[in-house]
């Protein structure tokens, strides 16, 4: 991604961070109990500091202050699905009112409630995010699986977005619980990385414990291009999990996993190549499963032969209601699909990015019990 193109999405993010904002503390003047004990002015800094707390933080954090930095970027992050959450729910009062046109005078009273219901929201969905991921179970019936292998458990984990927020003692638990699950394989999604890989290389000896009999694999996701690539990668093999980059590994006869790099960030990326055809072209008999961070072209997986496609990337919105916006990026947006005869499981998520909120989206652990087909 070039400077250019890094300098305006920065722009355009600040500016809508900004104008969110703007809207919320607009609408939050015009509430009788904020009204009376706030002035303009105090309302005014509030956005501001609000406003500036999650850049200063990530740039604390980039200093190694991390003292000041990280508690900073906790409440920062959260207040990004708090402000998230004021907004949709101020959007909706303001549409019920016609902007306060319809019912003038109680127009306001509706926007306090609308504040109260925003904040027990988000008081949910931080309670939520911060429960350890729940077991989603399948089975999948796929073909060309040998016979001998009917029954094999798959463990599929997504974006854990390890980093400042997410860190050592989640990533021990987590490991607890998908090794206890007995899995014949595991497979790591992408985004396993947040930010930045040098402070995830202590967590080596952590990552090193998540073991299968069949092996480990991983595929990059968008976040592994943002941390840098070769880097992500390395830490993803030092940790002895096998990283699968626009190949397949025949895992066990009759049995192929092919992973892709993330197709967002090809395209973020101007990478205008055709992975998944490459990733699993020439491979020999058997089953195939795809993995794809990203849940696009499962079109083009299912006419190449794949029998199963396993992605993540969406965290299924994550806080309400912004799995609508996701969906019109992400049609598959969690759970799973039919395309062109081969499911497709979209995994929600296992951590968090930004918020360390879930609301009704609980992040996930997938197990997947194949059936010879």
């Amino acid at each position: 991604m070039t400077l250019m193109r890094i300098a305006a999405f920065l722009t355009v993010a600040l500016g809508v961070w900004a104008a969110m904002h703007g809207y919320v503390f607009w609408r939050l003047a015009s509430v009788p109990w904020v009204a009376a004990h706030f002035s303009r002015r105090a309302l005014v800094w509030t956005a501001v500091a609000l406003w500036a707390g999650y850049p200063l933080a990530r740039f604390l954090n980039s200093q190694r202050l991390e003292t000041v930095g990280r508690p900073l970027e906790f409440v920062a992050a959260n207040w990004i699905g708090v402000l998230f959450v004021l907004f949709s729910i101020l959007c909706i009062a303001d549409v019920v009112t016609l902007g306060g046109r319809l019912l003038p005078g109680l127009a306001p009273v509706i926007r306090g409630w609308a504040v109260g219901v925003a904040l027990v929201l988000s008081a949910a969905g931080l309670v939520q995010g911060l429960r350890p991921p729940v077991v989603r179970e399948y089975e999948v019936r796929l073909a060309g699986l040998p016979r001998e292998r009917d029954g094999l458990v798959l463990v599929g984990i997504s974006d854990l977005h390890l980093g400042t927020l997410i860190g050592g003692p989640w990533m021990t638990r987590l490991v607890g619980r998908v090794n206890d699950l007995r899995p014949d394989v595991v497979l790591v999604a992408g985004d396993l990385v947040d930010g930045e890989v040098g402070p995830l290389e202590p967590l080596l000896p952590v990552l090193k414990t998540l073991r299968a009999p069949l092996g480990v694999w991983a595929v990059t996701g968008n976040h592994e291009f943002y941390a840098g690539l070769d880097r992500s990668v390395a830490l993803l093999e030092a940790a002895g999990y096998t990283v699968l980059r626009d190949r397949w590994a025949e895992i066990v006869p009759g049995l192929v996993v092919a992973g892709v790099d993330d197709l967002s960030a090809r395209r973020q990326f101007s990478r205008p190549d055709r992975p998944v055809e490459k990733a699993l072209a020439n491979r020999p008999p058997g089953a195939a499963i795809l993995l794809s961070h990203s849940p696009w072209q499962a079109d083009v997986a299912a006419a190449a032969g794949a029998g199963l496609m396993l992605s993540g990337h969406t965290h299924d919105g994550q806080i309400w209601p912004f799995g609508y916006v996701v969906r019109l990026s992400y049609p598959l947006l969690g759970g799973r699909y039919e395309v062109g005869g081969m499911p497709v499981i979209v995994c929600r998520g296992t951590g968090t990015w930004g918020p360390r909120m879930r609301l009704w989206r609980p992040g996930e652990i997938v197990r997947i019990r194949l059936r010879s087909g």
